[in-house]
């Protein structure tokens, strides 16, 4: 008996299986089709997101082994091309490399091209607050006179806990010791000794300084 009661349910289960596949055939089809398709526009985008990453890479690298002094201008241009492509990689590195080897005079050019990869370009997070921190250095080597504007540019550092805080801080007091406001100095270097994650080198510069030109 109950191994007939097992046929009869096996039966049974086996039964609603089928007509649940019957009544629902052309849903079953279509979710396959749906997902097929998403499956392969998954691929595809991934695909087309590999082969642009290595063109971008390509053309970086041609450009880079191209240049020469007589080509300037041109290795500009092409690397502004790359910036404005807001790619992660090749973008703070074709900025870096124009920064590098002087090859826009225009500042003002050169700050837009800051902004286009801080603000539009999609960076992790520590990837972008060094180009902040370049930004900065930028700033401070081109620009003599406002202390507000680097701050303000600093900020996003100082007022973080990034890896680079402490070389925003030490930017700040270098500036400040550089103007003969050692008071101001002196307030930043002792900010950066008070941090528990320094970096070692700048902690290292930062107690010289302190010991030289600050010990009474």
């Amino acid at each position: 008996m109950d191994e007939e009661l097992s046929i009869i349910n096996a039966n049974t289960r086996n039964e609603k299986i089928r007509n649940f596949f019957i009544n629902n055939k052309n849903k079953i089809i279509f979710g396959l089709i749906i997902l097929a398709i998403i499956v392969t526009a998954v691929y595809g985008f991934d695909k087309y997101l590999t082969n642009k990453k290595k063109e971008i890479s390509d053309n970086y690298n041609s450009i880079i082994l191209e240049y020469s002094e007589n080509s300037k201008e041109e290795t500009a241009n092409k690397l502004i091309e790359i910036i404005d492509k807001k790619d992660p990689t090749y973008s703070p590195l074709s900025l870096y490399f124009i920064i590098d080897n002087d090859l826009v005079s225009d500042k003002k050019v050169v700050f837009k091209l800051f902004q286009t990869i801080i603000n539009d370009t999609s960076l992790d997070k520590e990837i972008k607050n060094l180009v902040i921190y370049k930004k900065a250095l930028f700033y401070a080597a081109e620009i003599d006179d406002n202390e507000n504007d680097l701050l303000d540019i600093l900020n996003p550092l100082v007022n973080s806990e990034s890896v680079w805080k402490s070389h925003a801080l030490y930017l700040m007091a270098e500036y400040y010791y550089s103007k003969n406001q050692k008071q101001k100095a002196k307030e930043f270097y002792e900010k950066i000794i008070s941090l528990e994650n320094t970096n070692p080198d700048i902690n290292k510069e930062v107690q010289k300084r302190l010991n030289r030109d600050f010990s009474e």
